[in-house]
């Protein structure tokens, strides 16, 4: 380790993420908060491409501009809550505060120093003590190609990123769901930190038991991540379905978490094959009216982004989003958790 005090912490878990981590990495070497109060974590899966490599070049670059020290290790486990946990024995006793990030995300040169204000502003406006903030999560910079053009159409729908709890809202306040988290280092240790037997979903679970031990989880819109997301409908299909199975693990741990909204696809299915069951002219009611509202879902698309692919595009993403989490749901019902093959 360095003999540098940095205060905060970036803890980036990567697993093949070579296209991207040199970017992520460039923007955290740039920011405006002196570069000996922050460090960056790399924490690498296993990876079989180029990500160690490159990882190694931003930590050049960040030395050649006295930027943050940045430090790589290997991450044994391979999961993202392995990793979070292993990078609290690996950080230095000077380190209060862990910020999450992921190699395929990019933070403007502000971030971290806007960061430290929202903490300090929220806390002294909170009696409980504050774990944890969260912030907005943006698209990548820069033109979109055709099927990541529908993705992101389909997750600034309210159909597709539920009520703009990560992308959308402009006041800051308690959540139960921070993106991209800011954490109390002295708070996840409290709470021994994430759970590994969640693959995915592992925040979410962190976060109820940070409420239930007494502390506070706030979200601000006052900074953001821009994140790159799926580029294939196959890639979209399994998230939908891994977040699912991992869904309804924690729900089956966490029962206030239940949100009858989630299960919606799932009453409109029985209840059409039970209309259907009873030989009734209303069987086509429901799956009608729920085309229809696809529809009009991809005619706003198309208007607001300007693509008239995005007509067709949007309403097949969230169809593929809705039946792939729904099996998702019943996956994590039925089957014991094993690691999903996309990461």
């Amino acid at each position: 380790m360095s003999d540098a005090q940095p205060l905060m912490a970036s803890v980036i878990p990567v697993l093949n993420e070579s296209m991207h981590i040199g970017a992520c990495l460039d923007s955290l070497i740039a920011q405006s908060l002196p570069a000996d109060q922050h460090m960056v974590l790399v924490l690498d899966g296993g990876s079989t491409d180029s990500t160690r490599d490159e990882v190694s070049k931003a930590i050049q670059r960040s030395k050649n501009a006295n930027g943050p020290l940045i430090e790589l290790h290997s991450n044994p486990k391979k999961y993202v809550g392995d990793a979070r946990n292993l990078a609290l024995t690996l950080l230095p006793d000077s380190i209060q505060f862990t910020v999450e990030m992921i190699g395929h995300s990019t933070v403007e040169p502000d971030h971290l120093e806007i960061r430290r204000q929202e903490w300090t502003r929220i806390e002294s406006t909170t009696t409980v003590p504050l774990a944890a903030v969260g912030i907005r999560v943006k698209p990548r910079i820069g033109e979109h190609g055709i099927i990541e053009s529908w993705i992101e159409g389909t997750l600034a729908s309210p159909l597709g990123s539920g009520s703009g709890q990560f992308d959308t809202f402009t006041v800051s306040g308690p959540t139960h769901t921070p993106a991209f988290a800011m954490h109390s280092r002295q708070a996840l240790e409290q709470v021994n930190g994430w759970d590994t037997s969640y693959i995915t979903s592992q925040d979410s679970d962190l976060s109820m038991r940070l409420l239930e031990a007494g502390f506070s989880i706030h979200r601000t819109p006052a900074t953001s991540v821009q994140m790159v997301k799926r580029s294939g409908l196959l890639k979209w299909w399994k998230m939908g379905h891994r977040y699912g199975f991992w869904r309804m693990k924690i729900l089956r741990k966490h029962p206030k978490r239940v949100s009858m909204r989630e299960f919606l696809p799932w009453f409109g299915f029985l209840a059409t094959l039970l209309l259907c069951f009873l030989q009734t002219e209303l069987a086509l009611v429901l799956p009608g009216l729920y085309l229809g509202v696809l529809v009009i879902e991809g005619l706003r698309s198309s208007i607001t982004s300007k693509r008239f692919s995005n007509l067709l595009g949007v309403p097949l993403c969230l169809f593929m989003l809705h039946s792939s989490f729904s099996v998702g749901l019943l996956d994590g019902l039925l089957r014991k958790g094993r690691a999903p093959s996309d990461r």
